[in-house]
């Protein structure tokens, strides 16, 4: 069986931003990825919320790791959205941080669901990857990707959202 992937929509900020999100989503294909190269402006996590769920549904479990040796694990529950990028020194701010966010079978309407997250800070030596939790049964229409505590993404971000097809 071979996926392919639909470019569902993609978005390149002409100016600063505290979120980007992606509405209307199909359920037509078995998986989404979304490919994002946010450039930031302040030293905050990245974080994702679905369908505008803003309630306390929401768990984390970040692991992330530098070139001299250093690793974090952290765990974050029940969070008003998942964290997908832990950049504990900020994102570079000319070049960005390259971020990969894949929602496994985001349309089912019977299981909770769950994301993987992988990021990294070239300017840091540091990689991150992140794997939340969303509790609820409902199939994935919406995603927002925020810079926490009203930071903003520079203008130049990109954030690009794919469907999956298997055929």
């Amino acid at each position: 069986m071979t996926a392919t992937y639909d470019c569902i929509a993609t978005t390149t900020l002409g100016s600063a931003a505290a979120s980007v999100e992606f509405t209307s989503i199909s359920g037509s294909y078995t998986d989404l990825v979304l490919v994002a190269v946010p450039i930031g402006t302040s030293n905050e996590d990245v974080r994702c919320q679905v369908n505008s769920d803003t309630g306390s549904n929401y768990s984390t479990t970040i692991l992330s790791m530098n070139a001299s040796g250093g690793a974090v694990s952290v765990r974050r529950t029940s969070q008003t959205a998942a964290t997908v990028g832990f950049y504990q020194s900020g994102l570079n701010t000319s070049d960005g941080a390259p971020m990969i966010i894949q929602f496994q079978n985001y349309s089912n309407t019977t299981t909770y669901k769950t994301w993987l997250s992988r990021s990294g800070q070239g300017d840091r030596n540091s990689l991150d990857a992140c794997v939340s939790l969303y509790r609820s049964t409902s199939a994935i229409t919406s995603v927002k990707i925020i810079y926490n505590n009203s930071a903003n993404f520079a203008s130049g971000s990109t954030f690009s959202l794919y469907g999956i097809k298997a055929e």
